[in-house]
């Protein structure tokens, strides 16, 4: 009986298997929000004479979009990969570098930064804006000190993960590759 008790709860990881499904659907909506922004963009750049910091603040949406979608991929095939099952993909040329390589604390620490990245790219479309009414110096404040709480999370998680890495053995294959240096990267 406990066998199967274990045998099940191995099974259930597939329930998380929708969730990844869905992450997909998310991102065709950001593709499609990707090309309507440029559309738009091609419009205005082509079609007038738009202020060059509306020019710019169309383009760190379109970056924005991109670091969003790049992130859904870290979670969809990252995820999938640590806590569903393996995509036996190894040698295909598309490989993600990363995959190969990839565990619970790398994902977190990789997931971390791409929300750095985002964050950065909002508050420079707050800074941008700043001159205008609508956003008060204490919005200003606080989205720094929040962009700032990622930031301080981030490097809490590395330290975190290489402090784990220290007490890990180290093991040589032999080819001269360290499969803990490996995780670090």
């Amino acid at each position: 009986m406990p066998a199967r008790v274990g045998y099940v709860m191995f099974l259930s990881r597939w329930i998380q298997a929708p969730l990844y499904l869905g992450l997909i659907v998310a991102q065709v909506v950001y593709v499609w929000r990707f090309m309507a922004e440029l559309i738009h963009l091609i419009h205005l750049g082509f079609g007038g004479t738009p202020a060059e910091t509306t020019v710019m603040l169309i383009v760190l949406g379109l970056v924005d979009v991109v670091m969003i979608s790049n992130l859904l991929i870290m979670v969809i095939i990252g995820g999938y990969e640590t806590f569903v099952s393996r995509l036996r993909i190894e040698g295909h040329p598309d490989q993600p570098q990363w995959l190969s390589h990839v565990n619970a604390n790398v994902l977190k620490v990789k997931l971390a930064m791409a929300i750095i990245g985002i964050s950065s790219i909002h508050l420079l479309q707050i800074f941008i804006n700043a001159a205008r009414p609508a956003i008060t110096d204490r919005e200003l404040l606080w989205k720094t000190l929040i962009h700032l709480t990622f930031v301080v999370s981030a490097l809490a998680l590395a330290l975190i993960d290489r402090m784990m890495e220290g007490g890990r053995p180290q093991h040589d294959t032999g080819d001269g590759v360290n499969p803990a240096r490996m995780q670090a990267a």
